[in-house]
This record gives structure tokens, sequence and C-alpha cells, in this order.
């Protein structure tokens, strides 16, 4: 990793078919221990099951509130300044449960790589 500043884009949130957009602040293979990227979710919205194969991942919960299921456990409900615990292969869910968007850090390690997505709506 080489020391530098990465200022936040707006215009470069996209759209994945998980449910949710997504602004990548750091994801490269400069830094391959860690990436983090601003997730956005719309009211009404829950993203799909799914894991992440081999790689861990954090939520910290930075405006809105949400309701997340992980694995067996009952779904919790979180807000501003809570942090989501997800081991690998860990299957996942957030659903935004408030009137204005569920904005959260993704911080995966290793980084997230769209290869171990796994998507177990379509299993």
């Amino acid at each position: 990793m080489k020391a530098s500043v990465r200022h936040i884009n707006a215009n470069s949130e996209f759209r994945i078919p998980e449910g949710c957009h997504i602004i990548e602040l750091s994801n490269s293979d400069d830094d391959p221990m860690v990436s983090i990227a601003r997730a956005r979710i719309e009211p009404g919205v829950t993203t799909r099951w799914h894991s992440l194969q081999d790689t861990s991942e954090r939520y910290v919960i930075l405006e809105g509130c949400g309701e997340v299921t992980l694995g067996n456990l009952p779904a919790r409900q979180v807000a501003a300044g809570d942090a989501v615990l997800i081991p690998a292969d860990c299957p996942q869910r957030i659903a935004n449960i408030g009137s204005g968007d569920l904005v959260f850090l993704a911080i995966c390690s290793p980084r997230f790589r769209p290869e171990n997505y796994r998507d177990l709506e379509q299993e």
C-alpha cells in the first residue's frame, strides 16, 4: 500500500444486483488486506441473501436504521454508530426499515473480490 488520500466521488456510485448502491472508497491490488466501500440502501429494500467466500466483512452504520440477519441468528435492528461483524462464508442480508436511506461502510478482509460473492437465492 502507498500513502495516499482518496476523496469520495459521489458520481462513482453504482447499483449492484444485490439491491444496494456502492461507492468503492478503497479496493485495489496494492492493498490486498482490506477494502472499504460506502453502501446505500433505499427505504423498503432488502438485499439478497448472500455470503462472501473466504472474506470477513464489517458494517459500520452511518445513517438510517436497518434490520440485519446473519446466518441462523434472529434479525437485529441496527442504527447509526452500530457495527455488524460478519464472518467469512456467513449468510447475510440487511433491510432498510427506515424512511430515509440506510448508509454504511462495508469493510472486507481480505479485500472484496467479485468472484468471492455468493448469491444464496440462486443456489
